[in-house]
């Protein structure tokens, strides 16, 4: 069938234009280019002397902790402001969407200063937390964990609001013709209906906060063994061994292929089958 609608399109004059090919493939070997030069300058021969010395395992397991941690409040708080993004009929939510998209386009840099603004010591908020924690909040874990969930749920969020948006309604009034309360329906139907896209919106999450830098750098630190995840680790390297820097970003790409193969089915087999 696809091979049919191949021919038909080029009989009518609807294949490839020419002056397309050209930027199209400089477009993806710029892309491409910076990962096969990654490859070819990571010291193979040295990995685990770096590895060894270079704390890179604790930094790993920060990151991998943290993310997941900031991942499961996106979720707390990220599916329940998707469902009201996508169903509530008030004013304000266009406000409410606005705002959900700012970590999106704010440097992460400024992200952190934002935190540090709102929830440092002489934040806004600062003085309730210092004395709900008994210490000011910035340069500790969970500092890292608040900033990976600030520029990481707007991912979740927008994905699951699609989500909502696109969900079958007539099961859900199926549902409650039968009986069922809204908190039952939202649980039981609604839920399991739009469960592939809060799977995508996880993943999609707890990337985006495990490759954070900016935010975590100026709001967590970068205290080794305690505050330091793995790509402020790689900044640290990279500051007195510059040759040792690729071997700790290699931790971060095959974990970016893995995010890779689970999204295949979103990103990938939809175009194809197109």
């Amino acid at each position: 069938m696809s091979r049919s609608r191949a021919r038909a399109r080029r009989k009518a004059g609807l294949g490839t234009p020419a002056v397309i090919v050209p930027p199209a493939l400089i477009g993806v070997a710029f892309l491409l280019l910076p990962t096969i030069a990654l490859l070819v300058r990571t010291p193979w021969g040295d990995l685990g002397r770096i590895y060894r010395h270079q704390q890179v395992w604790t930094a790993v397991r920060i990151s991998v902790e943290s993310s997941l941690e900031a991942t499961a409040a996106s979720l707390v708080l990220g599916v329940p402001l998707a469902w009201m993004l996508a169903r509530l009929r008030v004013p304000g939510m266009g406000l409410a969407r606005a705002i959900v998209t700012i970590p999106l386009v704010l440097p992460p840099v400024i992200g952190g200063v934002a935190l540090f603004s709102a929830l440092g010591r002489h934040g806004l908020l600062g003085k309730p937390i210092d004395g709900l924690l008994g210490h000011p909040l910035p340069f500790t874990y969970p500092a890292i964990v608040v900033a990976q969930t600030f520029v990481a749920m707007p991912f979740l969020v927008i994905t699951v609001e699609g989500a909502f948006r696109t969900a079958d309604r007539g099961v859900e009034e199926a549902a409650a013709t039968l009986g069922a309360s809204r908190g039952r329906i939202f649980s039981r139907v609604t839920l399991p209906l739009i469960l592939p896209s809060i799977v995508a919106g996880s993943v999609l999450c707890w990337a985006r906060a495990l490759g954070e830098f900016g935010a975590t750098l100026l709001f967590g630190g970068n205290t080794p063994g305690r505050t330091q995840t793995l790509p402020t680790a790689v900044l640290t390297v990279f500051n007195d061994n510059p040759a040792d820097a690729p071997a700790l970003s290699l931790p971060l790409m095959m974990i970016a292929l893995v995010v890779l193969g689970v999204m295949r089915d979103k990103w990938i087999r939809p175009v194809a089958a197109s």
